[in-house]
């Protein structure tokens, strides 16, 4: 056997970057100012800055990237300082549509005034219901009435009069007769100066107390005179219309003045055109309606609102029909709203038209029942929705399209589950321009641009937010400002140097590599709240490394019940993990295990059984549905490559199975490509491999070792299951090259290293791991075509000129 030479380890001091303490020339984060810039995310706030500055249709930006990397905080930031800039929008109001009640009146007003006309409605209808009663019982408006009224009594007087003295000669006289509710006059005979009807006069006629032709002639002698009462009753009917007429006319030539004159003092505050037009029809219906104010009191007076904040009109009000429905209200806005809709629903976004139910259950609405939404108190501003937020909830989308792409919003009744309908109320649109900024992720945005034609046409801004950021000197310190800023919010501990620098040191472990920091500042923020708690326990008032370090293990400790459950079954042997002695086609490869935002490593045993056949590499996870797709990749990759490698001379004639033992949940990545290979080569050279070691990384088809993820998970996972069982101070693990810059280990794996009690090894190519794993040569090719004599890829591509020697004999036989 040719001996594989000693390969080198990776020392400690490249196994974790380490903070510089130069950069933090202070005691305490209370001797420095707090970071109020976002940190790392340049690229998102350029694209954010030109979409909310650029005034023009369908920039609309659309916020991507993880939870976590202050899209919202970012948002809410640059709004705070655009907040300065820009007009205030207009008030936005509705009044009644005296021509067509179902289309209410949108009228905008500055700011502010609004809520001025809102005051000034009711106090028209309060000055009227003092001086409308105050004119007619004016003692000019009484004589002049009491005057129209007597002069049309006395031409009424003159006409009956003059019929009763016809109706007397003919020996009639006209009686008021009671018919149910109704009082009539009637015509009847008179007898012995008393009047009778004409049932007493038969039954004289009877007893002949009167002759008989003297009832015929009364009789047709009433049908005359009736036929005449008839035509005075007309008569006098005319004059009592005459008398209403002349009696509007009074009224509107007394009150008119008075309704014309406060009206038109509103009009001239306020120079709008549309609710000139408006203040006109409710003049004329004032003047229609002016028995509503005969009797007003102070009881009435009461129930009048003055102010927005006061409670609304009822739908008995009779009144209501001349207040003003303020639907959005920007008297206190100083600057364009920034509205965050949390709970983006129809109704919350695009407001509604309640009802008012009778107590006969039937419901009503007018334009006092408009309710504005996010979306109408954002006109002139900003609107921010959460993207995943509006697709899930009915209907937002597509309004919410509609809306940006006409510059229209139309406030409807929305009411699903009524079985009575909806209402017919169909207010005038109101003219916005909002700036909509929608935050979700990158999946959601790329699927609305392929299947969404008009998605790309409302939202041409993309603010793309990074998960890191470069690991230089400037950030490092803005780290420190962002832990100053945040104990300020939310009264903290100041943090001293050395718990800045672990605080520093885990933003690179989040970010997985020792030249990037991770700008997933809500995991950073509770880092820092989880530290200045544990430094509260401990009766310290100044937050230092050992309390991050608390916080880091009191985090773990809460989500990785199922870690310890498996490390537990490993080292009780339920799981067959081996950390010594040497197997043939036997493996520990290593795996991450994603439990949401948690990750470990454990190791999982991976062997190979080779025999003489044409199989191929046979991938048991993927026959039994337990591999996904990228793993069986990385299965065909190293089949590749051992055809390339030892299949120049000879077919491969073999058959060769692999398995990840006692695994049931499924297999995915190509991590475990290069440790599958491994157990290969090691049952065809027939060499023993060492379980002290474990191995990570894939493998491309000429043999070179490919960087992998969740290489410090990985490590330490092993790592534990070796000190669980006893280390001898031979355990390592051997990791691609290239993942030597993402190494961020915990200090007790550092310091084993520094101990030479663990080795870490760091290859770029299968020859060199196969050395390490045999303790055998790799061998080079020689210029014959053959491999070193006794090297490992001999010995491989002896065993399988072998099994294609035993194949031909097999096939001749």
């Amino acid at each position: 056997m040719a001996k594989a030479p000693r390969y080198p380890e990776l020392p400690a001091g490249k196994l974790r970057w380490r903070c510089p303490k130069k950069y933090f020339n202070f005691k305490t984060t209370a001797n420095i100012k707090p970071c109020k810039n976002i940190i790392g995310q340049d690229r998102a706030i350029d694209a954010i800055k030109m979409g909310l500055e650029l005034d023009h249709r369908g920039y609309n930006i659309f916020i991507t990237g993880l939870v976590g990397t202050g899209r919202t905080t970012t948002i809410k930031h640059l709004l705070e300082q655009l907040e300065k800039k820009g007009s205030v929008p207009p008030d936005i109001c509705y009044m009644r549509n005296f021509k067509n009640p179902n289309m209410p009146v949108c009228i905008e007003l500055e700011a502010g005034r609004g809520k001025r006309l809102f005051s000034d409605m009711n106090s028209l209808i309060l000055d009227l219901m003092e001086r409308i009663p105050a004119v007619f019982k004016s003692d000019y408006y009484k004589s002049r009435r009491k005057k129209l009224i007597e002069s049309i009594q006395v031409k009424q007087k003159k006409i009956i009069s003059a019929f009763e003295q016809k109706i007397s000669k003919e020996g009639f006289a006209m009686v008021s007769m009671q018919m149910g509710p109704v009082i009539r006059p009637e015509l009847l005979p008179v007898h012995e100066g008393n009047p009778v009807n004409f049932n007493q006069l038969a039954q004289l006629v009877e007893e002949k107390k009167i002759p008989g032709d003297t009832f015929e002639k009364l009789q047709k002698t009433a049908g005359t005179l009736s036929e005449e009462m008839g035509q005075v009753y007309l008569e006098v009917k005319e004059f009592e219309k005459k008398l209403r007429r002349i009696l509007e006319q009074l009224d509107s030539e007394t009150i008119q003045p008075v309704v014309h004159e406060m009206i038109h003092e509103i009009d001239s505050r306020y120079s709008n055109d549309e609710l000139s037009r408006v203040l006109i029809e409710v003049e004329k219906c004032l003047m229609q309606k002016l028995d509503l104010f005969r009797s007003g009191g102070e009881e009435e007076k009461l129930k009048l609102p003055m102010s927005l904040t006061d409670e609304m009109p009822s739908a008995s009000d009779p009144l209501r029909e001349f207040r003003v429905n303020v639907v959005v209200d920007n008297s206190d806005t100083k600057a364009p709203p920034v509205i965050i809709e949390n709970f983006p629903n129809l109704k919350n976004i695009f407001g509604v038209i309640e009802r008012e139910f009778s107590s006969g259950g039937w419901s009503k609405s007018d334009h006092m029942n408009i309710r504005s939404g996010s979306f109408h108190r954002a006109s002139g501003g900003y609107l921010v929705l959460n993207a995943l937020d509006v697709f899930i909830e009915p209907g937002v989308w597509q309004i919410l399209k509609r809306t940006l792409k006409s510059s229209e919003a139309v406030i409807q009744s929305y009411d699903p589950f009524n079985l009575m309908g909806s209402s017919a109320l169909k207010p005038e649109p109101m003219q916005v321009k909002v700036k909509i900024v929608l935050i979700g992720d990158a999946n959601l945005y790329y699927l609305l641009q392929q299947h969404d034609e008009d998605f790309s046409k409302i939202f041409k801004i993309r603010a793309d937010f990074d998960r890191e950021t470069d690991n230089k000197a400037l950030v490092i310190k803005q780290y420190a400002g962002f832990i100053r800023g945040l104990g300020e919010r939310e009264s903290l501990r100041c943090f001293d140097p050395s718990g800045v620098a672990a605080v520093v040191e885990y933003g690179v472990r989040l970010a997985g590599r020792q030249n990037k920091l991770s700008t997933r500042f809500s995991r950073i923020a509770d880092l820092i709240r989880e530290a200045d708690y544990h430094a509260r326990v401990d009766g310290n008032g100044v937050v230092s490394k050992k309390h991050v370090q608390q916080a880091i293990r009191s985090h773990i400790r809460r989500v990785n019940l199922i870690e310890e459950k498996l490390q537990e079954r490993i080292e009780e042997g339920t799981l067959m993990i081996d950390t010594k002695g040497a197997v043939v086609g036997q493996v520990n490869g290593l795996s991450v295990y994603i439990l949401g935002d948690y990750l470990f490593g454990k190791p999982s045993r991976i062997t190979a059984r080779t025999a003489l056949g044409n199989s191929g590499v046979i991938n048991i996870e993927r026959e039994a549905d337990l591999s996904g797709n990228t793993h069986n990749k990385g299965v065909l990759i190293l089949s590749g490559y051992l055809r390339g490698k030892y299949g120049r001379k000879n077919p491969l004639v073999m058959s060769a199975s692999l398995c990840f033992e006692q695994s049931y949940g499924g297999v995915d990545g190509d991590s475990a490509s290069s440790t599958e290979l491994y157990a290969i080569l090691s049952s065809l050279a027939g060499l023993a491999i060492r379980q002290d070691i474990a191995i990570t990384g894939s493998i491309n088809q000429k043999g070179e070792i490919q960087p992998i993820g969740g290489v410090n998970e990985k490590i330490e996972g092993f790592f534990k299951v070796c000190k669980a069982k006893g280390c001898k101070g031979t355990e390592g693990v051997i990791i691609p090259k290239q993942n030597v810059r993402d190494l961020m280990l915990d200090e007790e794996v550092i310091n084993a290293v520094k101990r030479g009690k663990f080795h870490i090894y760091a290859i770029s190519s299968v020859d060199e791991g196969i050395s390490i794993l045999t303790g055998v040569r790799a061998g080079s090719l020689l210029k014959s075509g053959n491999y070193s004599k006794g090297s490992v890829n001999d010995l491989v591509q002896r065993k399988l000129e072998e099994m294609a020697l035993k194949w031909k004999q097999f096939g001749k036989e």
